[in-house]
C-alpha cells in the first residue's frame, strides 16, 4: 500500500533514528545493548500499522543480517487482524520478503536463518505472567520434539547457524496497554529496538532506566523518544472524520435513540443519493447485565418482555418501536438467559466473545449493541453514530469509544458534513453529571484529537441547525493535473537507468559497518564478542526507486496517480538486488528524483470542463458560535479566523454570490510540485468566472505565493477558474524576494504575465474589489 506523505515521514524518521543509534549503541553489559526506544504517537485511524510496517521494512534494509520482529498487542482480535493484514492482506506488500507467522508456530529453523527476515505476531498474554513456570504458558516450556530449550530462551539467543545473534525489533501496538510486567519480560529478550505505538501514551516505570541511559549518555530529549504525527494532516488526508458532534440527554433512553436513528436515516439517504459504497451504521454501548434495583439472577427469571438488562431494552426499542429488522442488529455481549425464558429466536446474540468474533464480522449488521469489550480491534469505518448509556458515561470511556467511530469510510471526506461527522448521543441521570463529563471530555479530545472540531448540543441547543444547505445550488469546474507531456522525458530517464542484475561491485555498499554479536569457540568454553560486518541486506532496485519517488513526491494525491504511474515499474532491470549504501542505489535514487522533476516540469494544472463540475454541498456549523450572511450560499458560517471573518463580511457587502469553502470536504485544487491538494477559503461567482480566494497571514505568504498561485490551462468553454491570494499588510516582491513594507491594509496577489503581481489596498472592501476584478 502506498503511504501518504505524513506516513512516509513518520516511518522514515523511526528508521533513520534507529540507524543512527545502532551505529553506536549503548551497552547494558558486554553482550547486551541498551535498546533503541521510540514511541509512535498518532491518532486512531491514522494508519499506525502501515507506518510501523514500513518502518521495520526500512530498518531491515539497513541491517547486515535478517532481523526478527516480535509484533505484539493485548487483544486477540487486534493480533488476529494484524496477522492477516501483514501476512496476506493490505500491508503484505510493505513487508516484502518477510516470513510472517504466529509466535507459537515458529520452529528453530526459522530462528536460525540469517537471510529471511521473520515477523512473529502474538498477544502479550503469551508471555506476560508472574509465574513463568505456569503450565498454560507454552512459550516458557521446551517442545522436546523440536528443541531442548523453550521458545522464550531461543528468542533470547536467536542464534544463526553461523553463530551470529539476529537483531530483534519489538513492536507493541495499542501501546497504552504496556505494563511494568510486560516491559520486564520484553527487556529479558535483550531487544535491539522497542517501538511502541498508540494514540496516547505514557511509558511504564520499568522503562525509566532505558530512558535515563539514553538521556544521560546520548543526550536525548523528550522529542528524541517520540515520533509524533500531526492530527491536522491525518484529518486533511481523509482518513478520519472532521468533526465530533455530542448530544447530551437527561431523559429516558428512548428519545436519545430516536434522535440518533433520525440523524442516521438522513445520513443513509445521503450516502445512497451520492451512490457511495457503504451504509452508515450505529453502535450502542451499554453494560451487559446490570439492572437498576435488581440482581442479574432475578432479572434472568423474568419473561423477555419484562427484562431490564440494557442490551435487551435497546434491542426491543430498535425492533418493536423503530421497526428495524432483527437481522440487521447484533448483540455482542455475554448476555445471560435462563432455560425457562430463552432469547427470541431472531435475536442475533454473540456471547462467545473473541471466539464469536469471526462469525460476527462475517455478517453486515447496521446496528451493534455491545459493551467495551468490543473496543480494541474492531474496525468498521461505516460506523458514524454511537449511543452511550448512562452507566458507561465517563469521559475516559467515551474517549475510548470515539476511536471506533472516528475512522472515515473510503478514506475520503464527502460533500455533505453529516458523513464526515462522528455523532454521539450520551445519556446521563443528571445535567450536572453531563456537564462534568463534558468538561473532562473537552480536555481529553483537545489533547488526543486537537484538529477535529467538537460541537456539543443539549436540550437548549438541540433544535438549532448545525448543517446548512447551499441555496441556491452552484457549481465550479474541477481542476486537475494533465501529465501526458511528461511521459516521453520520463521514459528517456528510465531508459537511462543502468541494469545491475549482473551484481557487479557497484551493487555492494561502501563504508557501511555495523557490529553484530557472534559466538566464538566450542560449546564448553564458548563466548560472544562483537564483530564488524560491512554489508547490509540486499533489496530490489524497484524498492529503492519507489521509496525515493515517495520521499520526493509524497502521496497526498495517491488516488490521482503521480510520477510512478508513468513508469514501467515492472521493467526487469528493477529486479536487480542491491545494497542501500551502494553506488547502484544512489544511481537509482538520482534517477527517481529526475523522474519527479520531469513530472513537475512537463505536467500542467488544467481546468476540466468535460467531467461533472463540483457542486457546493451543505456545510457544518457550530450553532452556538455562528454568524449570519445575506449573499452567501449558506445562511451561516462559523470557525472563521480574524482575517477570514473580515473578508467574509466584505464579500457579503458586494452583490456577488459567494461561499465559504470547507477544508477537506470542499472544493480542492492540486499543488503540482507538492503532490497534495489544497482548499481555498472562498469561492465567488463573477460573470463567466469563479474567483477562488485564499486569505493568509503574512507569515505564510512566501510558501503560499510560491505554491498556490498559478495559471490554470483550459477553460475554453464555460466559466474560468481564477485564483487570488490576500494577505495582511503592505507587501511587495522585488528580485524574487517578498518584502513587508508596513502592517497597514491588505495585499492582493494575482498572476499576470507569468509572474506574481501584488496590489496594495487600504481596506478589506478595496481588497475584495481588487480580488474580484477580472
Amino acid at each position: 500500500m502506498e503511504l501518504l506523505g505524513f506516513q512516509e515521514k513518520a516511518a522514515s524518521q523511526i528508521a533513520d533514528r534507529f540507524a543512527t543509534y545502532s551505529s553506536d549503541p549503548l551497552l547494558v553489559n558486554r553482550t547486551t545493548n541498551v535498546p533503541f526506544l521510540q514511541t509512535l504517537v498518532s491518532i486512531t485511524g491514522s494508519g499506525k500499522t502501515l507506518m510501523l510496517a514500513d518502518a521495520i521494512s526500512q530498518i531491515r534494509d539497513g541491517m547486515p543480517i535478517a532481523p526478527i520482529v516480535l509484533w505484539i498487542s493485548k487483544g486477540r482480535v487486534v493480533v488476529s487482524q494484524t496477522f492477516e493484514n501483514l501476512s496476506s492482506g493490505k500491508y503484505a506488500d510493505n513487508l516484502s520478503g518477510f516470513t510472517v507467522m504466529p509466535l507459537l508456530e515458529v520452529a528453530p529453523d526459522h530462528l536460525k536463518s540469517e537471510e529471511t527476515p521473520l515477523l512473529l505476531v502474538a498477544t502479550v498474554g503469551k508471555f506476560a505472567v508472574e509465574d513463568t513456570a505456569s503450565e498454560d504458558r507454552k512459550i516458557y516450556r521446551a517442545q522436546l520434539d523440536l528443541a531442548e530449550e523453550s521458545l522464550w530462551d531461543q528468542l533470547k539467543k536467536r542464534q544463526t547457524s553461523k553463530g551470529l545473534r539476529r537483531p530483534l525489533v519489538i513492536i507493541y501496538d495499542e501501546g497504552h496497554n504496556l505494563s511494568d510486567l510486560q516491559s520486564e519480560r520484553l527487556l529479558e529478550l535483550a531487544p535491539d529496538a522497542l517501538i511502541v505505538a498508540s494514540a496516547t501514551l505514557t511509558l511504564p516505570p520499568k522503562l525509566t532506566n532505558v530512558m535515563n541511559r539514553l538521556r544521560n549518555d546520548k543526550a536525548w530529549t523528550d522529542e528524541d523518544f517520540s515520533t509524533a504525527v500531526s492530527s491536522r494532516e491525518v484529518v486533511q488526508s481523509g482518513l478520519v472524520k472532521e468533526r465530533i458532534s455530542i448530544d447530551g440527554y437527561v431523559t429516558p433512553m428512548e428519545p436519545a435513540i430516536d434522535n440518533l436513528l433520525n440523524d442516521m436515516s438522513t445520513a443513509q439517504r445521503i450516502a445512497s443519493d451520492l451512490k457511495l459504497p457503504f451504509t452508515p451504521k450505529a453502535i450502542y454501548v451499554c453494560t451487559t447485565n446490570t439492572v437498576d434495583g435488581m440482581s442479574i439472577a432475578e432479572d434472568m427469571k423474568r419473561p423477555f418482555r419484562e427484562r431490564q438488562a440494557r442490551p435487551i431494552l435497546v434491542w426491543r426499542h430498535l425492533v418493536e418501536v423503530a421497526k428495524i429488522k432483527p437481522e440487521k442488529i447484533a448483540v455482542y455481549s455475554q448476555l445471560k438467559f435462563s432455560k425457562d425464558y430463552p432469547k427470541p429466536t431472531d435475536m442475533r446474540l454473540f456471547d462467545g466473545g473473541e471466539k464469536d468474533y469471526s462469525r460476527f464480522i462475517s455478517e453486515k449488521f447496521e446496528h451493534i449493541i455491545f459493551n467495551l469489550s468490543l473496543q480494541e480491534g474492531w474496525d468498521d469505518p461505516a460506523v458514524g453514530f454511537a449511543y452511550i448509556d448512562k452507566e458507561m458515561a465517563s469521559a475516559r470511556q467515551i474517549t475510548q469509544v470515539v476511536g471506533r467511530v472516528l475512522r472515515q469510510p473510503g478514506a475520503t471526506h464527502y460533500s455533505d458534513p453529516i458523513l464526515n461527522t462522528a455523532h454521539f448521543h450520551i445519556r446521563t441521570d443528571e445535567k450536572g453529571v453531563f456537564d462534568d463529563i463534558l468538561h473532562d471530555l473537552r480536555k481529553d479530545l483537545a489533547a488526543e484529537h486537537p484538529s477535529i472540531a467538537l460541537v456539543v448540543k443539549d436540550e437548549n441547543s438541540r433544535g438549532r441547525r448545525d448543517r446548512i444547505e447551499a441555496d441556491p445550488p452552484r457549481t465550479i469546474p474541477t481542476v486537475g493535473i494533465e501529465s501526458s507531456r511528461a511521459q516521453p522525458p520520463i521514459a528517456r530517464i528510465v531508459n537511462g537507468i543502468m541494469d545491475f542484475r549482473g551484481g557487479d561491485s557497484n551493487t555492494v555498499g561502501q563504508g557501511s559497518r555495523m557490529q553484530v554479536l557472534q559466538k566464538v569457540g566450542e560449546d564448553s568454553d564458548s563466548q560472544f564478542e562483537w564483530i564488524e560486518v560491512e554489508h547490509s541486506n540486499r533489496v530490489s532496485a524497484r524498492s529503492v526507486f519507489r521509496r525515493e519517488i515517495q520521499r520526493s513526491y509524497p502521496g497526498g494525491l495517491r488516488r490521482a496517480g503521480g510520477p510512478v504511474n508513468l513508469v514501467d515499474i515492472e521493467n526487469p532491470k528493477f529486479d536487480a538486488m542491491i545494497e542501500l549504501s551502494s553506488p547502484a542505489a544512489e544511481h537509482i535514487r538520482q534517477k527517481a528524483r529526475e523522474v519527479v522533476s520531469a513530472y513537475i516540469q512537463h505536467s500542467v494544472i488544467f481546468q476540466n470542463d468535460v467531467d461533472r463540475p463540483y457542486s457546493v454541498g451543505p456545510i457544518a456549523i457550530d450553532p452556538t458560535a455562528s454568524e449570519e450572511f445575506k449573499r452567501a450560499l449558506h445562511s451561516k458560517y462559523s470557525g472563521l479566523n480574524s482575517l477570514e471573518i473580515k473578508f467574509a463580511r466584505a464579500l457579503d457587502r458586494t452583490q456577488r454570490v459567494w461561499a465559504r469553502n470547507p477544508v477537506g470536504s470542499g472544493y480542492s485544487l492540486p499543488l503540482l510540485h507538492e503532490g497534495q491538494a489544497y482548499w481555498p477559503d472562498f469561492l465567488v461567482w463573477v460573470d463567466k468566472a469563479v474567483i477562488v480566494i485564499d486569505t493568509k497571514g503574512d507569515h505564510l505568504l512566501v510558501e503560499a505565493a510560491a505554491s498556490k498561485l498559478f495559471e490554470i490551462d483550459g477553460a475554453e468553454t464555460g466559466k474560468r477558474v481564477i485564483l487570488r491570494l490576500v494577505s495582511e499588510g503592505h507587501v511587495d516582491i522585488s528580485g524574487g524576494t517578498v518584502h513587508k513594507r508596513s502592517k497597514n491594509g491588505y495585499t492582493v496577489w494575482s498572476w499576470k504575465n507569468g509572474r506574481l503581481h501584488p496590489t496594495h489596498c487600504e481596506t478589506e472592501r478595496e481588497a475584495v474589489d481588487v480580488a474580484l476584478s477580472l
